[in-house]
């Protein structure tokens, strides 16, 4: 009979588990408490499996709604073999073992066979992941086989990550795996990587590269912050202006249409959304560029300066060009949120601007510009709302007691932990969702373990009701681009998003001591590292497997 560790969560107990963990690593034996982030409900046992690439398969459950032709699983098990077996590289012309079986007959090998068989409740392989996709699953292995069981193929893709981080190679090079039990699902349905693709243009591949390690880490929407004040890279059909004078270059640091698809799809194959950020009415200078008459023109000494400031919220034309250009970014993005920014505006361009002013007056807004930026925000608001698309954002919105929708989503961005506790409590109260950002701007860095402090948060550790507390849909991680492009992407966002990622999906209680998830995270970083991921190291030390270079 093997050594039992156990994780659960609830009434569930954890019986002498520290203390078993400490056991089981000093004997030198493998735990499941590897998988990173850690599951809600886990029993593993030292009860070991040998695997062999040439004898393991992924097969569909009978009852399952999805099968063989589903693109999002057959997709994933191709992809999965490779990262289990990493050490492979023997083509294999078959995965499935029920394909082998139709005409009696399995392929030889002189291996016991071991089958990982999946099965869905809900055939949703042709559609995208959305705010209510259920990403539970469970996952039982033992002799020859693994049972994974979700609601949905999202579900099943956390599943799949979950049994590769199972799977580990002795000193030999043999792969094993545990005798293993996980009931699993995420704590916040939201949990985002924001990257900025305006003051550095990050390649194509370099955003695919970071999709798979969000995948790795249970990540589920990839916020694109896509244009901001120093360049328009977003190429449109609608207005080819905006990036062709508003890109820092007009072929080479652009996103296509193609480009679009491509990272959407890349992150639907993943179980990851993409949500599109066009900040406004401030961080616009790029898009002036490309866009006469949007931008409002500064005034010094009673005449124009020649510079500009935020959009134009005085102008009709402006919410035509908007109304136009968010008809074609809901085309093209096909997720159900829109983030419109809505932060930092700058009001000295239009206090200068006396068209501006007397914009005011006539609406009766006097010397209030919060007034006015409101005015703008509900109208962008309103486009978006008409699109059937749900709006999401910055805090400056609610700040200025702006009227949005109830089913608007609030971005906090700002802040202490005392402060932005204020706002979660106060936002909540209002009855409005709320993503937390302000923890997580891990851009900024400093010397030593910084990762505690992304780990150490306490998102619902704020004054509220429990209904209130439901109203925290999630966090973000932002990885803002003044100091970073595609040669430092990785290092600085891997492994410290993880600490957050951790938080966002697994139970508080079992996961906020940083000593106990040290030796986890370091052994979770190496397992990136392996994967091709340029994950900085946390301290002093070594992976069996180091980076092999570029």
């Amino acid at each position: 009979m093997g050594v039992m560790s156990t994780v659960s969560s609830g009434q569930h107990t954890r019986p002498m588990c520290y203390l078993l963990l400490l056991m089981i690593l000093q004997l030198g034996l493998h735990t499941a408490e590897g998988v990173w982030p850690l599951p809600q409900t886990l029993i593993s046992s030292t009860e070991r499996f040998h695997l062999s690439p040439q004898a393991f398969y992924f097969g569909y459950g009978r009852q399952s709604a999805a099968q063989q032709g589903c693109s999002v699983l057959d997709a994933a098990f191709m992809r999965y073999f490779a990262l289990i077996f990493p050490d492979y590289t023997s083509g294999r012309w078959n995965l499935f073992s029920d394909k082998n079986e139709k005409d009696g007959t399995l392929p030889f090998s002189v291996d016991k066979q071991f089958t990982v068989e999946v099965s869905v409740d809900h055939n949703d392989c042709d559609g995208y992941p959305n705010e209510s996709s259920s990403e539970r699953y469970n996952l039982s292995v033992f002799s020859g086989r693994a049972s994974l069981k979700a609601v949905t193929v999202w579900g099943a893709l956390r599943g799949l990550e979950t049994f590769s981080q199972l799977v580990y190679q002795d000193d030999f090079g043999s792969y094993f795996v545990n005798k293993t039990d996980i009931e699993d699902f995420p704590r916040f349905q939201f949990r985002g990587i924001l990257l900025d693709t305006s003051r550095h243009y990050l390649p194509v591949q370099a955003i695919l590269k970071t999709l798979d390690a969000m995948a790795y880490s249970k990540f589920n929407v990839f916020h694109w912050h896509i244009v901001d004040d120093p360049s328009f890279p977003y190429q449109s059909r609608t207005f080819p202006d905006l990036s062709s004078k508003g890109a820092f270059h007009p072929m080479t640091h652009i996103y296509t249409q193609s480009d679009v698809r491509r990272v959407i799809s890349h992150a639907r194959m993943r179980g990851i959304r993409v949500l599109p950020e066009f900040d406004s009415p401030g961080h616009t200078k790029s898009w002036g560029k490309g866009q006469p008459d949007l931008l409002t023109p500064c005034y010094k000494g009673g005449i124009p300066s020649g510079t500009f400031g935020p959009i134009n919220p005085a102008l009709p034309s402006t919410y035509h060009f908007m109304a136009t250009l968010f008809k074609e970014v809901s085309v093209v993005f096909p997720d159900s949120y829109i983030h419109l920014g809505g932060d930092e505006v700058d009001f000295s361009c239009w206090k200068s601007n006396p068209y501006v002013r007397a914009f005011m007056q006539k609406m009766g807004f006097g010397s209030d510009f919060t007034k006015l930026e409101a005015f703008y925000m509900e109208n962008i608001v309103n486009i978006t709302s008409a699109l059937n698309k749900t709006s999401i954002v910055w805090q400056d919105v609610f700040d200025y007691h702006e009227r949005i929708p109830k089913d608007t989503v609030l971005h906090i961005w700002k802040g202490t932990p005392a402060s932005y506790y204020a706002e979660l409590s106060r936002m909540t109260k209002a009855g409005m969702r709320v993503v937390l950002a302000a923890p997580w701007y891990i851009n900024h860095i400093s010397y030593g373990q910084d990762w505690h402090n992304y780990y150490t948060v306490q998102p619902l550790n704020f004054s509220g009701t429990e209904e209130q507390k439901k109203l925290v849909i999630g966090g973000e991680v932002c990885m803002w681009g003044e100091y970073v492009d595609a040669t430092n992407l990785t290092p600085r966002l891997w492994p410290r998003a993880s600490a957050a990622a951790e938080r966002l999906w697994s139970d508080e209680k079992q996961t906020s001591n940083v000593d106990m998830a040290f030796p986890r995270l370091q052994d979770f970083r190496c397992k990136l590292v392996r994967r091709g991921i340029q994950a900085e190291p946390l301290y002093v030390g070594h992976c069996k497997q180091e980076y092999q270079g570029i």
